[in-house]
């Protein structure tokens, strides 16, 4: 779920020092024009759910930092911030994977979420941000996630 630590000096210094969890300013840098995005859908999720709690986690010098972020204790998805880019990574169980493929979601996206190895806490959706509408589709997931 990690990107590539090489890609800049940058991205090196601010995302895999364990001692340093990223900030604001520091993301704005890293993702660069991909950063409004990220931004919309912070709002988003302020305004539809209210207080949504960021949980910062190293993960080792391979991955560095990502961000869980919650809703009242409860796992809505990661953030990984990489190289004017991120993912988000998802986390479905069976009732979600059923509303999801009832969507008007991409198919492709669909596929890859009943394809999805199952694990006890359910099937995993990564996606990696490029584009506005990629952000639209992130909201339907968060409320799928929310719902079921």
């Amino acid at each position: 779920m990690s990107f590539n630590k090489t890609e800049n000096n940058m991205l090196e210094k601010l995302l895999y020092d364990k001692t340093k969890k990223p900030a604001d300013k520091d993301l704005s840098e890293v993702l660069g024009s991909s950063y409004k995005n990220w931004e919309e859908i912070k709002k988003f999720l302020n305004e539809e759910f209210g207080s949504v709690v960021e949980d910062w986690k190293f993960y080792g010098q391979k991955y560095g930092w990502s961000l869980k972020m919650l809703l009242k204790k409860r796992n809505l998805f990661f953030f990984v911030p990489g190289n004017n880019k991120f993912k988000i990574a998802f986390i479905f169980g069976d009732k979600a994977v059923s509303v999801v493929e009832k969507t008007d979601l991409p198919k492709e996206l669909i596929e890859e979420l009943k394809n999805a190895k199952k694990y006890m806490e359910g099937r995993g959706l990564s996606i990696e941000m490029k584009s506005k509408k990629q952000v639209d589709i992130i909201k339907k997931l968060v409320r799928i996630k929310v719902e079921n």
